[in-house]
Parts: structure tokens; sequence; C-alpha cells
């Protein structure tokens, strides 16, 4: 995987290497605007349908419609409500009727405009209609850019657990328009920015000491932004071409994911707790039960959480707003996560900053006792 060298007017470009079904990201201000002449470039004669929520509906919605007007697209949207709630069957059944009204057909595209729950479900819908059409990621939040819209991984949540329905469905292209960030709350920016430290934290350890002096201007949105946007699509695409399907190392890329997407589902997936914020506190929580383990430095556990609470993010179960389940409740959301085999739990946990590695059948008495006490820490 390479990433072309920047000019005044290219995009950064990331290659996901994936034989025939290898595609590109692109990265840099401006690419809503210019949907419309890449998907025509691509897919000469597609029409399209965007699938989209009602808030990007209302920031970037007119401008993707302009764009694949001026290219000559014939074009329709589907837009759902905002939030982790729609990635559910009734939000999978609006967007599937929706492309079947439109009477999208197989030579056609779905183009996900927004964030990750809309990237997860739009793509997750192509993949099912009519056996499988082909979609167009367009990220809107940091979060998508550098995770979500990138490597094939959609679905919806089950109320068992998160992303537990689903399918690996590539995209055929990804135009991450960094400019759409500007739009975003600061919280979404931040909750974003923990997906882009997972990618230090799990391999990377100069990238982290990178972070650790540029990620206030990541957050406020200088040219350093599409460097960090360019980095993490570099170190995803390269995960995802070794291990398309999560039978490997791709599993890294859940660094506190196990954690977080239990904390996630005992908080309902509501606006309590984001996505992102909800890995952090996960990957705090990997880290110190590495250190608890004896696997990493306790040293490199308080550097991780003293990054990301400089970051603003929240790093404990405390920092969590309201009633979350108890700790047998959360344990049986753990033992839910796609890792467990045969009822064995599997965690992300770390050597050191940069150095992650797949713990298969970790102790369930040692989880259950270590999160009773953080659960007060």
């Amino acid at each position: 995987m390479t990433a072309s060298a920047p000019t005044e007017t290219a995009p950064r470009t990331v290659r996901v290497e994936l034989g025939q079904r290898a595609y590109d990201i692109l990265i840099g201000p401006g690419l809503l605007a210019q949907a419309g002449a890449r998907i025509a470039a691509l897919r000469p004669g597609a029409r399209v349908a965007i699938v989209t929520d009602r808030n990007v509906a209302e920031r970037h919605l007119g401008t993707a419609e302009a764009s694949l007007a001026a290219a000559g697209i014939d074009h329709s949207a589907i837009v759902v409500e905002p939030g982790e709630a729609t990635k559910s069957y009734a939000g999978l059944q609006q967007v599937t009727e929706g492309l079947i009204a439109a009477r999208i057909e197989r030579r056609d595209l779905v183009l996900a405009l927004g964030g990750g729950v809309v990237g997860d479900l739009a793509g997750f819908a192509a993949s099912v209609v009519r056996r499988g059409l082909d979609f167009v990621q367009a990220p809107t939040t940091l979060l998508s850019q550098v995770d979500s819209s990138v490597g094939g991984k959609t679905g919806i949540n089950s109320p068992q657990g998160k992303n537990l329905i689903g399918a690996f469905h590539q995209p055929v292209l990804v135009l991450a328009d960094t400019a759409a960030l500007d739009t975003l709350p600061a919280r979404e920016l931040r909750a974003g920015y923990a997906e882009v430290a997972k990618y230090g934290l799990l391999g990377d350890a100069r990238l982290f000491d990178w972070l650790e002096g540029a990620w206030r201007d990541i957050v406020t949105g200088d040219a350093q932004r599409v460097e960090a946007v360019a980095a993490s699509c570099l170190a995803k695409a390269a995960i995802v071409a070794r291990d398309e399907t999560e039978t490997g190392d791709r599993a890294l890329l859940n660094l506190g994911h196990t954690f977080g997407h239990a904390l996630e589902a005992g908080a309902g997936y509501s606006q309590r707790l984001l996505h992102g914020e909800a890995v952090s506190i996960g990957m705090c929580l990997a880290f110190a039960y590495s250190a608890r383990l004896g696997l990493c430095a306790g040293q490199d556990a308080v550097r991780a959480q003293r990054h990301l609470e400089a970051v603003g993010l929240p790093t404990r179960i405390a920092d969590v707003p309201g009633e979350l389940p108890d700790t047998d409740g959360l344990m049986r959301l753990i033992a839910q996560d796609k890792k467990v085999s045969r009822g064995r739990l599997t965690f992300i946990l770390a050597r050191g900053i940069g150095e992650a590695f797949i713990a298969e059948d970790v102790d369930a008495d040692s989880v259950r006792a270590f999160l009773e006490e953080m659960r007060s820490a």
C-alpha cells in the first residue's frame, strides 16, 4: 500500500490492494464537489442512490446532488434518522426498500454519504439488495474517514451486541473530503480522533509519538489532518490486504473494542457514549489490563491514558454518564463479542505502545475482577 505525494490540486491517494477488487481512498478537501465527475469516470452510465442521514443531508446532500447533476448522473436520495439506533433491522428495511423502490440495479451505485452509521448501514444494504450492489463511501466524520469507511465491514446492531449482523462488502471507491470535518461538533471530532490514536497504539509507536505533538492541529483542522487521515488509512489498508475477513491479524484493529462495544451496548447505543469515546475507554482498559497481567509497563498504560485525556476523551468507565449494567451484565455483553470462539474470550492486549497482539482464551474471572475494580476507579 502506498500513498501518493500531495500536490496543490491532487488529493492524497491510498490504494487498498485486494486484487481485482482493489480500490482507491482519496483524501483531501473538496472531494464531495468532485463526486459526480469521479463516479462518472469510474462507472459511466450508472445511476446513483445516495444514502445519508438527516443531519448530514442538511450540510452536504446539496453539494453531492449538484455534483452528480453536473456530471449528468441520474440520482435519488434515501434519508434516515441520525444516530447509532438507526443501525437496526428497521433502518436496514428503510434503506433496502428505498433502493428497490428507486430501481437501483446491479450496474448502478449506492453512495454512502455520512459517518460510520450511514456507511455501515448503506454498505450492508448494498451487499444484500439484488444479491449485491457496488457502493462508494463518502465519509463525513473523522472516525469514518480513518476507520469504518475502509475495509468492507458493513452491518447493523443487534439488541444483544454491536455489529453482530453484517457482511464483508468492499466499496469501489472512498472519497474522504476533509473539508467536511469542519462542520462537525468538537465532541464528534474528538471521538473520531480516538481511532487515529488507535493506529499508533496498536502498531506504530512513531506515529503515536507524532500524534502526541500534532493532535491539536489535527483536531483544529490544518494540513496535519490530511496527514493523519492518510497515515491511518495506510495502516488499515495494509492490514485489510493481509487479512480481509478477519481470520488473523485484522483483529488487531479491534484494540479497545471488546470493552468499548460492551460499554456502548450498556449505554443503549445512545448519545451518552459515542463509538470513539467507547473505544477511548476501551483502549485505556486494554492497556491497564495488560499492565495488570505484567504484559506491558504501567508507564505505557499511563501514557496512553494521559494522551487521550489531553485530547478531551473519556478514559474511565466512571466517565460514562448515567447507569450502566453491573459487572455481570457487562461480562454478558463481552461474551457476545465477535472474537469469542466457542465461549473463550479473545482480547487485543499490548506489550507496549505500538505492540498490540491477539490474546486468546483470556480468563473470564480475571476480566470480571478487573472490571469490578475499574468501575469505581
